[in-house]
């Protein structure tokens, strides 16, 4: 990183700036306002990598399309996130089929080398683990594949690999964006904060909105009931009288699984490729299918982003501020 910096010292050149926006369900509108804030001081990325929802934010921007994503995003209801549920019984409850339509249907979906920035979106290769770096063909494809979270949507066939969510081996894509040619990588974390959370007391549990309890209704719904016991089963434990503390609905440990997994992962990587500088928005009191909640989100990024830009300034990644507004 040092001699980054003093090769700008030397050659006033902008260095190629990478932009690498990690996965986090719905928390990933987060990733719109960074874009926001970082573009508004001067700041365009030159490439663009993305895990999970972090490729989709990636892919409206590197498409030119975040204007219109954004004000899609904000109108989004819970009822209308309840409408993009189409439910599977095979390798996910959802299939994906109608989110992936819709953005056919209203969004731009050139091929990903044909894009006017660098994009890259990262899938994981269910049979082997591998990871997978999406860097051409269908821009609707290749987030389909990087946002297929296991248990949740559907894995994904392409190229004769089962694609799941690139979150479970590269959450925050920093090494395709020094693959794609960046010199420079800032990096959006979405699970720092989540981090701090799990070493804490739990609070008590907020009230789940309808949409997503009609989804865990459904789930519920998924499995045998009614069946009578084998005659040689054992009796069911009574109930205990007092309970302390209620137990997590399973897609609350679903998604508490996959963060704890993530943060670890995130640590990982990131302790071995570190990025120039991190934006790590607060989004702890965001679930994994709060969509709905997406002007939250967004000001969290917002505000993230601009506690960063002093560092970036400093290191002449962006115009420094104008004296009248400093």
């Amino acid at each position: 990183m040092d001699r980054i910096f003093n090769n700008m010292a030397i050659h006033p050149r902008r260095p190629l700036i990478g932009l690498a926006l990690g996965s986090g369900s719905a928390r990933g509108w987060a990733h719109i306002g960074v874009l926001r804030t970082l573009t508004e001081a001067g700041l365009k990325p030159d490439i663009v990598t993305g895990a999970s929802v972090g490729a989709i934010v990636g892919a409206a921007y590197a498409s030119g399309d975040l204007d219109r994503f954004e004000q899609w995003v904000r109108g989004l209801s819970a009822r209308a996130v309840w409408s993009f549920m189409d439910f599977g019984l095979g390798g996910g409850m959802l299939k994906g089929e109608k989110l992936v339509a819709f953005f056919r249907r209203h969004f731009a979906d050139p091929a990903i080398e044909s894009l006017p920035l660098r994009f890259g979106a990262v899938a994981t290769a269910l049979r082997t683990g591998d990871e997978v770096w999406l860097r051409e063909g269908s821009v609707a494809d290749a987030v389909r594949a990087s946002f297929a979270l296991p248990g949740l949507f559907t894995p994904v066939w392409q190229d004769d690999r089962l694609l799941v969510d690139g979150g479970l081996v590269n959450p925050v894509p920093v090494s395709l964006a020094r693959a794609l040619g960046a010199e420079v990588v800032i990096a959006v974390d979405l699970n720092a904060d989540i981090a701090g959370r799990l070493l804490r007391a739990e609070p008590a549990p907020a009230p789940r909105a309808p949409w997503m309890q009609s989804l865990q209704n459904r789930m519920s719904a998924l499995m045998p009931h009614g069946a009578e016991p084998p005659a040689d089963a054992p009796a069911a434990e009574p109930a205990p009288a007092t309970a302390p503390r209620g137990l997590p609905s399973v897609l609350d440990v679903l998604a508490s699984s996959i963060h704890v997994m993530q943060v670890r992962i995130t640590r990982s990587r990131m302790a071995g490729d570190p990025p120039e500088a991190t934006i790590a928005p607060r989004l702890a009191h965001l679930g994994l299918l709060d969509f709905h909640r997406a002007a939250e989100a967004i000001d969290a990024g917002r505000a993230a982003a601009a506690e960063v830009l002093p560092l970036l300034r400093a290191r002449g990644l962006c115009p420094p501020l104008a004296p009248d507004a400093a």
